[in-house]
């Protein structure tokens, strides 16, 4: 927030900078929880391209650093190549990692940004859980160790919880009450996805590692028509396919071919919504010879049929 105000050279007022009609319309609000645990709420619409760099600490630190994504227009993460989307509905809208990583997020331009960063200290964060027996995702978390990165999906309830902290009330005298119950709620849900992945070991993730992942899944977002090769992806990125495998699972929560069915099955979703195909176009589309194995799949992951999906029924 003091690096965005003095780039642009907006005055910071109690803990609060306002959008120059200039450049557009909001604010950005730094709220203290407590002595261990900050909140910054970025909700804003700029009339030009905004470009996040986020650099990461030298030094390591024991601050934990969250991040909820709930805007609506895909922001994106650049990785040098095609942009992933970031988004509430993306796989990855919530962020949880050390503070010792480099990101890059591009914003487009008249569009509602809204995302929350809630900074944590691992020993503040370990007495809120109160957790007995973490996995070993909890475990490196709570531990504050160097290089690490998760991602989570946003749920319905995530994303209400996200919402209310954006819109709260700036007059509320109980407000500081309000904002600490509301993001305690929001690391309750978080943490409890995290809680129930699969126990894995562990293994530090360098800066280089993680722009070496995103291009990963770059490449299998490209053309969901085709099964991911791991050999290709392997030497395209420069990693062994073990290292590539067990980092990709650690980060973003699933294997890579899991990871592509679901991206699939997102796809067929919004296109069924929004593409004004056929669901036998579609499901050819995303590379389905067979259109009840893309019914019974899509089924799977959306709960209905893909005729009655796309009817709103």
């Amino acid at each position: 927030m003091t690096s965005f105000a003095k780039k642009f050279n907006i005055p910071l007022e109690d803990d609060r900078l306002i959008i120059p009609p200039a450049m557009g319309t909001g604010n950005i609000r730094r709220i203290a929880l407590s002595a261990e645990m900050k909140l910054i709420v970025h909700r804003y619409k700029l009339n030009e391209d905004l470009i996040l760099n986020r650099v990461g600490t030298n030094t390591p630190d024991n601050l934990v650093s969250v991040i909820f994504h709930g805007n609506e227009a895909a922001a994106s993460v650049d990785t040098g190549q095609k942009p992933d989307l970031l988004s509430r509905s993306s796989a990855f809208a919530i962020q949880i990692a050390s503070t010792d990583l480099n990101s890059k997020i591009s914003f487009p331009a008249n569009t509602d940004i809204y995302f929350i960063v809630v900074g944590i200290r691992k020993d503040a964060l370990k007495d809120l859980l109160a957790i007995k027996n973490p996995n070993s995702v909890l475990q490196t978390i709570l531990n504050a160790e160097t290089g690490f990165l998760f991602y989570e999906s946003m749920s319905v309830e995530i994303h209400k919880l996200l919402k209310q902290v954006t819109d709260a009330r700036e007059d509320n005298e109980l407000g500081s009450f309000y904002y600490r119950i509301k993001v305690q709620e929001l690391l309750y849900l978080v943490f409890e996805k995290l809680q129930k992945r699969e126990a894995q070991r562990h293994s530090p993730v360098h800066k280089d590692d993680v722009e070496k992942l995103f291009m990963i899944r770059t490449a299998i977002l490209a053309d969901l028509s085709l099964p991911p090769s791991l050999p290709k992806l392997a030497k395209m990125a420069g990693l062994g396919q073990t290292k590539m495998k067990d980092l990709f699972k650690q980060i973003f929560g699933d294997t890579i071919y899991n990871y592509y069915q679901q991206a699939r099955m997102e796809e067929a979703a919004f296109l069924l919504k929004h593409g004004g195909l056929s669901v036998s176009e579609i499901g050819y589309q995303l590379g389905f010879a067979n259109l009840s194995h893309f019914g019974r799949l899509f089924e799977k992951y959306h709960g209905t049929k893909p005729k009655k999906y796309a009817s709103g029924g």
